[in-house]
């Protein structure tokens, strides 16, 4: 069953959703499938998998894990075919658990079905309570299993029939791949939370991934976005073709991909994620006037606003803490003496660029607050005199139903507290947040093309109220 997971006390940012990757006629379609996810592992480091088909037979790896622990060379040869299907998991509905793992596969009536999803649905407790009492049996705890329960139910000859019924039956967030034997599907939810694109193999085939940055790492030329509201199909031996089951309407592009999610090298919504950040700055910069002696960013979070903020500020950019970058899991437990040890063992302070000087720390979204007010100490004992801190996105004050796993409202810092507050809070001199205004600005796209539920409270679809706390309170918009 779907569930709102609470954000630990050291989990002090947005958590990724999922990434997926496909692949259709090429001959290597699991090792381009692995590349791909593995440009995407930003976007889920719980577990990964791959599906392919050689229009015969089915093979199916996945694991928890990242991706290059998951795949080796033989496990990868072994992944026979010329289409297959990827997914990187970070779960927000459903339990971290092997179970869990996607792509889901099931057999029925001599056909193997697969599922890879991006996104959340907000009717899933209904949709699987409806499931459930005529007959069908989950395996999983996500509401991605309930796309294959209905693909089955609603089997027929009619292909398109099939797929229309299915999606028109889902509410929420989907960026969704759905492979048979012979087919590979592409969905985009009609509102288009999620981002989706296709490109086109330079040594032939097709390639459908998240972000466009997968479709770099593997040498294949962006074609286009796959539309809101399109089921995109590609088969063997007939020509791609898409059905448009949706009435057309606004989209509502999920903006936390152009301020966190997204990777800086990918264009998301028809923009360069890069660009979008460092204008996010240049706009704080002329919203939030400081003095100070320099600007600095927490690394990685923030780091292309910095660039921007130092640019249309005139105030020089340094990097005040220094990131590891060999930092993994570790099952050692630091002595009480070593406070703050999970903030330490990422960023380190240079002390002798630190001391005596006025800083802005220049931060992209501000979730708990627990992690930043350990940072702010630790610049603090470093010898800072002054820290500034500016945010650009607004105050995050409403919980994520479509994919992020952002907290009930109550856990977020900004629901509870003012900006002073806040300010107070982690320790620091002054802190200004980018308006909701200029954020979307520095995006170029309309306002009504976003839900920006997280920060105003509107949300496109109304979620599931048997399973959300706040949903209840929220209010409800359609374009």
């Amino acid at each position: 069953m779907s569930q709102v997971k609470t954000l630990s006390a050291s989990q002090d940012y947005p958590t990724h959703e999922c990434g997926v990757c496909g692949i259709f006629d090429h001959e290597d379609a699991a090792k381009l499938t692995y590349f791909g996810l593995y440009a995407l592992q930003h976007r889920g480091q719980e577990s990964a998998g791959i599906v392919t088909s050689t229009g015969k037979e089915v093979f199916l790896h996945k694991d928890m894990g990242l991706v290059p622990e998951i795949f080796t060379e033989d496990i990868l040869q072994g992944l026979k075919g010329d289409m297959s299907i990827g997914h990187v998991r970070y779960s927000t509905t459903g339990a971290s658990n092997f179970t869990n793992t996607q792509p889901l596969m099931v057999h029925h009536k001599n056909q193997t079905l697969s599922v890879a999803h991006n996104g959340n649905l907000v009717n899933s407790t209904e949709l699987r309570n409806r499931l459930e009492e005529s007959g069908s049996i989950f395996q999983t705890t996500m509401d991605s299993e309930a796309v294959l329960h209905l693909m089955v139910r609603n089997s027929g000859p009619d292909l398109d029939k099939t797929l229309s019924e299915t999606f028109r039956a889902l509410k929420g967030a989907y960026s969704l791949l759905y492979m048979t034997e012979d087919t590979l599907v592409a969905v985009r939810d009609p509102d288009g939370f999620r981002p989706l694109c296709l490109g086109r193999l330079t040594t032939g085939g097709w390639v459908i991934a998240s972000e466009t940055c997968a479709l770099d790492l593997i040498e294949a030329d962006y074609v286009r976005d796959i539309e809101p509201g399109e089921v995109l199909i590609m088969k063997r031996g007939e020509e791609m073709r898409s059905i448009f089951p949706w009435p057309k309407q606004t989209p509502h592009h999920c903006i936390f991909e152009q301020v966190y999610f997204a990777r800086p090298d990918s264009d998301v919504f028809g923009i360069n994620v890069y660009q979008s950040r460092k204008q996010m700055g240049k706009i704080l910069a002329r919203e939030a006037k400081i003095d100070a002696d320099f600007v600095m960013p927490f690394p990685d979070s923030g780091n292309y606003a910095a660039i921007g903020y130092a640019q249309e500020s005139g105030i020089p950019m340094e990097m005040g803490v220094i990131r590891n970058h060999y930092v993994g899991r570790t099952f050692i437990e630091p002595s009480q003496s070593m406070r703050d040890f999970n903030v330490k063992v990422k960023l380190n302070p240079v002390r002798s660029l630190l001391k005596g000087k006025r800083v802005i720390i220049v931060e992209d979204s501000i979730i708990r607050g627990t992690t930043g007010k350990s940072r702010v100490r630790a610049l603090r004992e470093a010898g800072a005199k002054e820290i500034h801190m500016v945010v650009s996105c607004p105050p995050t004050m409403h919980a994520c139903y479509y994919g992020i796993d952002f907290p009930t409202s109550s856990q977020l810092i900004a629901c509870n507290k003012n900006v002073e507050e806040i300010a107070e809070y982690l320790g620091l001199d002054s802190l200004h947040y980018l308006s909701l205004e200029g954020m979307v600005e520095a995006t170029g796209i309309p306002k009504e093309h976003y839900c920006l539920a997280c920060f105003n409270g509107i949300y496109p679809i109304a979620p599931d109220q048997k399973y959300h706390k706040d949903a209840l309170a929220t209010k409800v918009v359609k374009g």
